[in-house]
């Protein structure tokens, strides 16, 4: 008989936010008509702006007339939408990233979760604690995890905690680790680190020859000057690292789908012989074979987010929701909560009372406030204790979250 991957049978049975969807479901049906406040997941609320729209319907008539009409397209993205990248997030920074080392994807989570596709299975591995669930778990599936202990780490990855002892800020690792994982702003923290701070793991993984996997999702929230938009800022970045970055929460495409990732040429790792191989060509080599290719549409609809309008329009809504970020920590502040985050990210990171546990004060908040968010401790062990919300959700309804929190 056929045989399976047996690594996923190590995953535990659910997803965090499907079991935050699933608790929430059974709440609901227990008590209709409690009017639930959802800050738990980072979905957005705000439709897409006007220029994204205007977009997406001439794209559509692309599509209906024989002469414009796109089929298959190229499984790396547009040369229309990666030139505006090159141009817009990059080199107006300052940083030399050329479109053909720029790969449109359907989004950070995919691409994050597939690149280890182009890496051996023995490398070690190494992230920030609390942290993204899909950087452990997808490599959990590719067999890098090890075994899962009771204390809630796996054996074979370094766990660099980010707690308030530490300031939130990681240290380096003490394993040797040959892949890194960081996510800044941070995912699900909402903390950030200073161009000097990440400088120290720009020359780590120099040093060390480790690999730096950079997740940029957040950058559009970034509003302090010290506090680097991408990784390729740091002098020497583009020969350890690669960069992910999203448009779910900077332009709202949580629901049409759309990312992307740089892969510097001058990046390179070592194959079984000891040589030197560039990552780039084994990116685009999975990525042509594994992946289709974002759609036309969608493309065209990113293409518009780097037009002066399309520019104004994203900075409202991220305003929109930093603006309700900064709402939720003066009000949690207010309210005697210990809060990080929420300055140049939608997510704030707080204080569970007392000795209270995650899922204790998850089941509290929407049991006594109807308010949903979720438990620290899905992002690893550091996060028990702590507990994340989001700001992506409308300003009346973070101010009734607040008004619910503080009693008023």
């Amino acid at each position: 008989m056929f045989r399976i991957n047996d690594n996923f049978t190590k995953l535990p049975a659910s997803y965090l936010f499907s079991e935050v969807a699933r608790r929430v479901k059974a709440y609901a049906e227990a008590h209709p008509g409690v009017e639930i406040i959802r800050m738990g997941i980072g979905d957005v609320t705000r439709p897409l702006c006007p220029a994204v729209i205007e977009a997406l319907h001439s794209a559509v008539d692309d599509e209906g007339r024989a002469e414009n009409f796109h089929g298959y397209g190229p499984e790396q993205g547009y040369a229309f939408l990666s030139g505006k990248i090159s141009e817009y997030d990059y080199k107006s920074r300052g940083i030399d990233i050329e479109p053909d080392e720029i790969f449109i994807s359907d989004g950070a989570k995919s691409d994050t979760g597939n690149i280890g596709d182009i890496l051996s299975t023995a490398n070690r591995v190494a992230v920030t604690d609390p942290v993204y669930p899909v950087y452990v778990d997808t490599n959990v599936m590719a067999g890098r995890a090890g075994s899962l202990g009771e204390d809630g780490r796996w054996s074979n990855i370094e766990y660099l905690p980010c707690t308030a002892e530490n300031s939130f800020v990681p240290a380096l690792p003490v394993g040797n680790p040959d892949v890194i994982y960081l996510c800044y702003p941070n995912n699900p923290t909402g903390t950030t680190l200073t161009r000097s701070q990440l400088k120290v793991w720009v020359d780590y993984c120099r040093e060390h020859g480790v690999l730096l996997l950079f997740d940029a999702a957040y950058e559009a929230y970034i509003r302090e000057a010290d506090v680097p938009h991408s990784i390729y800022e740091i002098e020497g970045a583009k020969e350890v690292a690669i960069e992910f970055r999203s448009y779910s929460k900077t332009a709202g495409f949580t629901g049409i789908r759309l990312g992307y990732t740089v892969v510097p040429k001058a990046l390179k790792g070592l194959d079984s012989n000891g040589d030197k191989v560039a990552l780039n060509p084994l990116w685009r080599r999975r990525q042509t074979t594994k992946f289709n290719g974002a759609s036309y549409l969608t493309q065209r609809g990113a293409e518009a987010l780097y037009t002066p309008e399309g520019q104004r329009q994203m900075k409202e809504s991220v305003d929109y929701y930093l603006e309700n970020a900064a709402m939720l920590r003066a009000g949690l502040a207010e309210a005697g909560y210990e809060v990080v985050g929420g300055i140049n990210s939608p997510y704030i990171w707080l204080k569970t009372p007392g000795t209270m546990t995650s899922w204790e004060f998850f089941d509290y908040l929407l049991d006594r406030y109807h308010i949903v968010g979720t438990p620290g401790s899905g992002f690893g062990p550091a996060g028990e204790g702590y507990f994340r919300l989001t700001a992506f959700n409308t300003h009346e309804n973070t101010r009734r979250c607040v008004e619910r929190l503080s009693g008023k």
